[in-house]
C-alpha cells in the first residue's frame, strides 16, 4: 500500500451569493455559485475576477461590523497579517462555509484601502452539491464594474468617464477568466499564495512557463511507495534515528562531532562529492545546511548543547509517512510576504514539475524581480541566494542516491512529489 499525501476531499454544499457593491448607483452586482470550502483568499480571487479586478491591493472580509470596526470579526489576507495585524483569522486558513452558512447571512468584503471599495455578500441559496458542478461560477450581474485606481467612483456619471461601456456584463468573458489555468489551479487545491504571485508577473516568457507547469502541479500524483518513501528519506531519517538513541552532541561552537559527521556525510546525497575529509561540520556547509534545515523543519531542537527530537520529531522518526507529511506542511514559510516565502513558492512550482530534471533557477530569480524584489545594491535578484533556502536543502536530500555535483539543479522523481505535496497540502484548519 503506498503512502500518500492528499486532502480529504468530501463532498462541500455549493452557495448562491449575491456579492452587491456598496454605494453603486445604479447597482452593480454579480451572482456568484461558490463552493462552500473554498477558503476566503479564493473566494477574494474570484470576486476580484467577477468584478474584473487585477488583485493589486489589499482586502480583508469582516462580519458583524465594518471591516475597521474593532467589534467585527474580521478575515486577514497575508499583507496585513505579515505587518503585524493581529486581530483576524487567516483568509487563508477561513472557508467560506465558516462564516455563511444559512440564507440570509451577509459577509463584508474590502478592497483597496485607498479606492477602498466596499462589497457585501449575501447567502441567498444553499445548493445540493453536484461532482460536476464547477467550484465558482458566475451565474448573472449587471453593470461593468469600477476599473482599478480610479478614485473609488460608483456612480453611472462619473464612472462614464473613465469605462467605455459602464453597461457592460459580459459573462461569457468573466467565466472564462474563471475557467482559466490560474483559477483551475487553485480550485484544484494548489496553494492559492503561488496563484495570487504568478497573477502579477507580466506576460512573458517568464510566465508562460509557470504557468505551463500548473496542470502537472495539480494534478500529478504526490502518492509515493513505502520502498521508495524510505529510500528517498535515508539522510533525514538518520539523523532522527540518531537523536532517538541519545541526544546529539554539539562542540561548544555549536557544530556536530567529527564521528557524526563522517557517519551523516555517509547518508546525506548532496555531501557525496563534496571536497575534504567530511570530518568537520564548518568545513561542510552542504551538511551544516541540511542539518539546519531539520531544525528549520521542527524535527529537532537545541537542548543543553545537544540536537533532540522534538514531540513532531518523535512521530516522524517512528513512522516516514508521518515524516513525510510533516514535511510538506512545513516547506512553505509561513510569512506570505516574505522574500523566503515567495522564493519558496517560486522554488517548489519549478521542483514539483521538474521530475528527474533540472530546475530553472534563472526563471525563479527572473519572477522574484519581477515581482519587485531586489539585492541591497538595487540589482536584480541572483540565482545563487535559491540555494539557500530551507526548502531546497530539505529537497535536494530527498534523494535515493548520492548527489554528483554536475546535479546541482536537479530533482528526484520523489523530492518532486514531495513539492507538489506542500503546494497542495490542505491549509484549512
Amino acid at each position: 500500500m503506498g503512502s500518500t499525501i492528499t486532502s480529504k476531499e468530501a463532498k462541500s454544499n455549493t452557495y448562491r451569493v449575491l456579492v452587491d457593491l456598496d454605494g453603486s448607483t445604479p447597482p452593480i452586482w454579480r451572482r456568484l455559485d461558490l463552493r462552500a470550502d473554498l477558503p476566503l483568499d479564493v473566494v477574494h480571487l474570484v470576486v476580484q475576477a467577477a468584478f474584473d479586478w487585477e488583485n493589486r491591493h489589499l482586502y480583508r472580509f469582516a462580519m458583524g461590523g465594518g471591516p475597521f470596526d474593532d467589534r467585527s470579526l474580521k478575515v486577514l489576507c497575508d499583507e496585513d497579517i505579515a505587518e503585524g495585524e493581529d486581530r483576524g483569522l487567516p483568509a487563508s486558513q477561513t472557508s467560506l462555509g465558516a462564516m455563511m452558512s444559512e440564507p440570509g447571512d451577509r459577509l463584508g468584503y474590502v478592497y483597496d484601502y485607498g479606492d477602498l471599495w466596499e462589497l457585501t455578500l449575501e447567502l441567498e441559496q444553499v445548493l445540493t452539491p453536484m461532482d460536476s458542478y464547477p467550484a465558482a461560477v458566475v451565474i448573472d450581474g449587471e453593470r461593468a464594474a469600477p476599473p482599478e485606481d480610479c478614485g473609488g467612483i460608483t456612480d453611472a456619471v462619473q464612472l462614464a468617464t473613465v469605462l467605455p461601456d459602464p453597461e457592460l456584463f459580459d459573462l461569457a468573458r468573466l467565466n472564462e477568466a474563471l475557467h482559466g489555468p490560474f483559477f483551475s489551479a487553485v480550485l484544484a487545491g494548489l496553494d492559492s499564495r503561488l496563484i495570487a504571485l504568478l497573477s502579477r508577473l507580466p506576460d512573458g516568457p517568464v510566465l508562460v512557463n509557470f504557468v505551463a507547469g500548473l496542470v502537472q502541479l495539480s494534478s500529478a500524483p504526490t502518492i509515493v511507495d513505502d520502498d521508495i518513501l524510505r529510500a528517498n528519506l535515508t539522510a533525514h531519517q538518520w539523523f532522527l534515528d540518531r537523536a532517538a538513541k541519545d541526544a546529539i552532541p554539539l562542540t561548544s561552537a555549536g557544530y556536530l562531532k567529527p564521528s557524526d559527521v563522517t557517519a551523516a556525510a555517509a547518508v546525506v546525497p548532496q555531501v557525496a562529492e563534496w571536497m575534504g575529509k567530511n570530518n568537520r561540520e564548518a568545513n561542510c556547509p552542504a551538511l551544516l545546511n541540511f542539518r539546519e534545515s531539520l531544525q528549520a523543519m521542527g524535527l529537532l531542537r537545541k537542548l543543553k548543547g545537544s540536537l533532540v527530537l522534538t514531540k513532531a520529531g518523535i512521530a516522524a522518526q517512528r513512522d516516514p509517512a508521518v515524516l513525510w507529511r510533516h514535511l510538506a506542511s512545513r516547506l512553505i514559510p509561513s510569512d506570505g510576504e516574505a522574500f523566503e516565502c515567495h522564493a519558496t513558492l517560486l522554488f517548489l512550482a519549478q521542483a514539483g514539475g521538474a521530475e528527474d530534471s533540472g530546475v530553472r533557477f534563472k526563471d525563479i530569480a527572473e519572477a522574484l524581480t519581477q515581482l519587485g524584489w531586489r539585492r541591497e545594491d538595487g540589482e536584480p535578484v541572483p540565482s545563487d541566494v535559491l540555494y539557500r533556502l530551507t526548502a531546497h536543502d530539505v529537497l535536494v536530500n530527498v534523494c535515493d542516491r548520492p548527489r554528483r555535483l554536475a546535479d546541482l539543479n536537479w530533482i528526484s522523481p520523489a523530492a518532486a512529489a514531495l513539492a507538489r505535496a506542500a503546494l497542495r497540502a490542505g491549509r484549512l484548519t
